[in-house]
């Protein structure tokens, strides 16, 4: 549902945040629920002849300029967008979703400013995050209490474990949360659930081993369509890149896409119970803007629950292409810019996986390899047992994560696999500092 209609707003006070540093970590891509005024297919998909003459003036120009709210895809003027106007008519949503690349710490910094505009607007508000799977709701409970330190914290979360990105860009938002005693709720679930019912379907997983998330409502052929490609980049379980070999009934594509919708399904059902509380709070989520694009991901989830005023915010970095920027992308979006990093400043290193301690003879079993990582480049798989990083034994669950802090740029990590039966050796290697 479009929120962006001409409707008197009153002044809001916003308050403008900065602060933070770098780090590295990957998405895919999602959704928004459509408005009726727009001509769809029935399959899901958008007629794009409005956006295509939106952005014929764009090609080649600044569509988002930094710093300045736009709606996409508008056909009168430049499609600017005042911040009260945004989040005026944001904040009379019952969920607000706000995207980002996990490790754009600008991103974060909007999402702070964003946040503390709708708090104005709405104290009653819950946040809840992508970054926490179910089970440390606890530790998000006592850390909005003030009973937790930030390494305390972010110890009883698990933070290097479960999602790993330098937690310096997230700090102002869970301090945020905690000043003004907003709850905040974990909306994730585990990484080994995904995965199997990636490689098994939905089906295949038992019951009571679903973490209480129910069948997700069906995706339409335009999500399909979208996913297809990204499914063709990835090696799957030691299978071969599918292509475009694989085709929308491809029955390991269907299940991929389970994978990607049981991960919206949880977040989704974790927003709709936030909803349930008292005096019915704004409930705002902060997750990858891969699940929020073209209303494939959470939004279908959310509506299929019942929950159709939702509200879809994302960051823009300047220079992307304007040609990407249809009118069913989002809502609204905001222009930011890549922060230039300081001479002695260097990025914080990672090697793009998750993974957790196996139970027995040490080692960190891999969970997952994110698209694009080091560790991808470096034939990292899932399911593989790291179990030397530079030559040391990996026995604790901060092992790799202090190895992998202390590289350098521009340096190579060696280390050592078991994949079955086999050993292997293998070396991440670090890219050098970019020069800006």
């Amino acid at each position: 549902m479009k929120i962006f209609k001409a409707v008197p707003v009153a002044p809001l006070f916003v308050f403008l945040v900065s602060t933070l540093f770098v780090g590295i970590s990957p998405d895919t891509a999602f959704a928004q629920t459509k408005p009726a005024t727009e001509k769809y297919k029935e399959d899901g998909g958008v007629n794009k002849e409005t956006s295509k003459e939106a952005n014929k003036e764009a090609k080649g120009g600044e569509c988002a300029p930094v710093g300045v709210w736009t709606v996409p895809g508008s056909v009168s003027g430049s499609g600017k967008i005042s911040i009260t106007d945004v989040v005026g008519r944001a904040a009379r949503q019952a969920v607000v979703l706000l995207g980002e690349a996990h490790d754009n710490p600008e991103h974060h910094r909007w999402q702070l400013q964003t946040l503390a505009a709708l708090h104005a607007e709405r104290p009653d508000m819950v946040i809840g995050f992508e970054m926490f799977p179910r089970r440390v709701q606890k530790a998000l409970d006592q850390w909005v209490a003030g009973e937790l330190t930030e390494a305390q914290f972010l110890a009883a979360s698990e933070w290097n474990t479960v999602w790993s990105t330098d937690a310096a860009m997230y700090m102002p938002l869970f301090h945020f949360a905690r000043m003004n005693r907003i709850p905040m709720v974990a909306l994730n679930i585990d990484t080994r659930l995904r995965r199997s019912v990636a490689i098994k379907g939905f089906a295949g997983v038992p019951e009571n081993e679903r973490e209480g998330v129910t069948a997700p409502a069906e995706p339409s052929n335009a999500y399909l369509d979208y996913l297809l490609p990204i499914y063709g980049e990835h090696d799957r379980a030691g299978k071969k890149k599918a292509g475009a070999s694989a085709g929308r009934d491809d029955p390991d594509f269907r299940r991929f896409v389970e994978g990607q919708q049981l991960w919206d399904r949880a977040m989704a059902q974790g927003i709709h119970s936030a909803l349930d509380r008292p005096q019915r709070p704004l409930v705002v989520g902060i997750m990858g803007s891969g699940h929020i694009k073209y209303g494939y991901g959470v939004p279908h989830q959310l509506k299929h629950l019942g929950v159709t005023d939702v509200g879809m915010l994302l960051p823009w970095n300047s220079g992307t292409s304007c040609d990407l920027l249809t009118a069913d992308i989002a809502d609204a979006i905001f222009g930011t810019a890549l922060p230039p990093l300081a001479a002695d400043e260097r990025p914080r290193q990672r090697l793009g996986i998750r993974f957790e301690m196996a139970q027995e003879g040490g080692g960190a079993r891999v969970l997952q390899v994110e698209k694009g990582s080091i560790a991808e480049k470096a034939d990292i798989r899932e399911s593989d047992l790291i179990i030397e990083a530079a030559g040391l034994p990996v026995k604790q669950l901060n092992d790799i994560v202090e190895i992998v802090k202390r590289q350098a740029p521009g340096t190579w990590l060696p280390l050592k696999l078991k994949r079955g039966s086999d050993t292997l050796e293998a070396v991440a290697k670090f890219s050098p500092m970019s020069k800006r």
